[in-house]
């Protein structure tokens, strides 16, 4: 599957759970099956886990882990930058990638994860690997050692997301630490 869908895939299950979640949980699983196998068992395993929720429930388990928790806020430039204006750029830069790739903004900042997956997907090397390691790896880490000792169904869609990142943008040979952290240019 192209990588810009399995992005998409992903993207979808960090929106706000509705009446389709369960859908998008499974259609996501059927992207990464072929390619993902490890990143497939951990979104098997939320599907399993959601399967008999209440839609009330998992919309409360996304609020917990997400909105009323800000070590797991999905913004990415908020856990690399803060409330800077660093951070201010990131967005501005976000943005212009979405309005040049034709990408629909949402309510979601330009720097929410699901965003940042779509952009991702559809930049072309080096750029898409710049992307990877300097900005989403690193706040991806963050957000999930925020959710760390939640027990939210989510922690495991945040780790399929790093699986499937780290397989799709290996870290350069030679390279043992992230790189400093540049605004994309």
């Amino acid at each position: 599957m192209e990588r810009a869908a399995i992005y998409d895939h992903l993207a979808g299950l960090l929106a706000y759970p509705g009446e389709d979640y369960r859908n998008r949980v499974a259609a996501c699983v059927r992207a990464l099956e072929r390619e993902h196998f490890e990143a497939d068992a951990l979104l098997a395993v939320v599907a399993r886990c959601i399967a008999d929720m209440r839609l009330e429930a998992l919309e409360e388990q996304y609020i917990q882990s997400f909105d009323m928790n800000t070590k797991g806020a999905l913004e990415v430039g908020w856990h690399l930058f803060g409330e800077n204006y660093d951070r201010g750029v990131f967005l501005v830069k976000m943005r212009q990638e979405m309005r040049r790739l034709g990408l629909a903004e949402s309510t979601e900042l330009p720097d929410h994860l699901a965003h940042v997956l779509r952009v991702l997907g559809r930049l072309e090397s080096p750029a898409a690997e710049e992307l990877a390691h300097e900005f989403v790896l690193p706040a991806l880490a963050k957000m999930r050692a925020g959710l760390e000792g939640l027990d939210s169904p989510f922690g495991n869609i945040l780790e399929a997301i790093q699986l499937v990142l780290e397989s799709q943008h290996p870290r350069p040979a030679g390279s043992s630490h992230p790189p400093e952290l540049r605004v994309l240019a």
